[in-house]
């Protein structure tokens, strides 16, 4: 499975981000989730029998997922539109590219502890992209090393690095996760299958993006094993079997979020199919949010209907439990009719790149006002006329390798003219057809 840049562009060239004319009329049918289906893949790969994944999004991360897994001896054809996951005992002696994918270069780390338990003790190496080389990793390391493993990484805390399993691990790791709820998470899923179970104590002093660590949570459940969550810094998985037959992703909601946001700004509606009734996604918090901003959200026999008239207001939001949304929220703040105060989002500065920095930095860029702060963002918005661009004005945005930030340039795109976009390739991470589908929304070819 590749994943590829937009037919005709190269990874340096610049794509017209269109303005909207007239209000939409859309309907956006979204990929599956990313963060699903890497949980999903991980599972399979330890289930006790074959799994059948649908639905499962053809990604950048995910083939990187696949990749990784297959180097560690699981079987994954993912030829068609279904996905079979045969596991078998994991192996070590392999080299893991994580390229920019944190799922891969968290989750798969701890799987080497099972390969130790199955008596493969050789060592596994992993390595990236530049950018993953900068992305913290420490304290999952220390983790690994507290359960045994020996882990080589000259002191950075970073990719690239070296983990040889133990024999037999420990049943209890205390982590600090602050810097990501991702280390939690690559703990929680490999646990069933440890010797003793594992229980996870988070010791540091804020966790962000709690809902992602519900979903593990979730997803572990709906495989049959126990978790117990005595208190809100502490994880209890008990040793089991994973039973998984069959799975279905849910659409990818946070990349619902920049379709939904078009709506607002465009003015007109966006329709977002197969919206689950309850999901533990981070973008299960943009309809409050956008209803906050001027919108209506209204979800009506599975699908989101999301309706705008073309004026956004400025809104004042924690965003620590979905920091993934911020960007999306930040680029419909810079086009707001009133300043916006986004908090809770320090660790962000821990992403793809430093999202927070990008963000100001391309705002400005655009002859707007943003202030970067240790946790925050703080958006001026527009000044009046509220449906005009105001002082706003077209440039080449960059994007920073990141795909957040592309989406981030194209709803600002929607309302001022003349942005371009650099590297809009870059949504192949999570959404390789994104230039397409945003042109169809426009009702226009890509």
């Amino acid at each position: 499975m590749t994943a590829s840049l937009p037919v005709g562009l190269g990874p340096d060239e610049v794509w017209d981000a269109p303005l909207a004319e007239s209000p939409l009329d859309a309907t956006v049918e979204v990929p599956g989730s990313k963060s699903l289906t890497n949980r999903y893949l991980l599972l399979a790969a330890l289930s006790d029998g074959p799994v059948r994944i649908r639905g499962g999004l053809r990604s950048r991360d995910s083939a990187l997922m696949i990749a990784a897994l297959r180097s560690l001896g699981v079987w994954v054809d993912d030829a068609g539109e279904e996905w079979d996951v045969a596991p078998g005992p994991l192996s070590g002696g392999a080299h893991i590219d994580c390229g920019l994918a944190g799922t891969v270069m968290r989750f798969v780390p701890p799987l080497v502890l099972l390969a130790g338990a199955q008596g493969d003790t050789r060592p596994v190496t992993f390595d990236g992209d530049e950018g993953a080389r900068v992305r913290p990793m420490g304290p999952l390391l220390d983790a690994l090393r507290a359960l045994g493993a020996t882990v080589e990484d000259d002191g950075r805390g970073t990719l690239p690095f070296t983990i040889t399993p133990p024999a037999s691990t420990p049943a209890e790791v205390e982590i600090d996760s602050s810097a990501s709820s991702q280390f939690v998470t690559a703990l929680l899923l490999v646990a069933p299958r440890l010797a003793h179970g594992l229980t996870v104590r988070h010791v540091g002093q804020t966790l962000p993006s709690i809902p992602h660590i519900d979903m593990t949570c979730e997803s572990l459940r709906e495989a049959g094993v126990r978790v117990d969550q005595p208190d809100e810094r502490t994880w209890i998985v008990h040793p089991g079997g994973i039973h998984l037959r069959e799975v279905r992703v849910e659409p990818d909601l946070s990349n619902a979020g920049p379709f939904m946001a078009a709506a607002l700004v465009a003015g007109g509606e966006v329709r977002i199919p197969g919206w689950p009734q309850t999901t533990t996604q981070p973008g299960a918090y943009y309809p409050e949010l956008l209803q906050r901003m001027g919108g209506t959200c209204e979800l009506v026999d599975g699908v989101m209907h999301v309706r705008g008239d073309g004026t956004v207001r400025g809104i004042d939001a924690d965003l620590s439990p979905a920091g993934e949304i911020t960007p999306t929220i930040a680029a419909l703040s810079a086009v707001a009719d009133g300043a916006s105060q986004l908090t809770g989002i320090g660790h962000l500065r821990g992403h793809e790149t430093d999202r927070l920095a990008a963000i100001e930095a391309e705002v400005a860029r655009l002859g707007g006002g943003c202030e970067a702060g240790a946790e925050d963002l703080s958006l001026a918005g527009l000044p009046a006329p509220e449906a005009s661009a105001g002082g706003l004005h077209g440039a080449v945005m960059e994007t920073y390798l990141d795909h957040r930030m592309a989406t981030f340039a194209a709803i600002i795109g929607l309302r001022v003219p003349g942005v371009r976009v650099r590297n809009v390739g870059t949504t192949a991470k999570t959404m390789p057809d994104f230039p397409s589908m945003w042109a169809h929304m426009l009702g226009r070819e890509a």
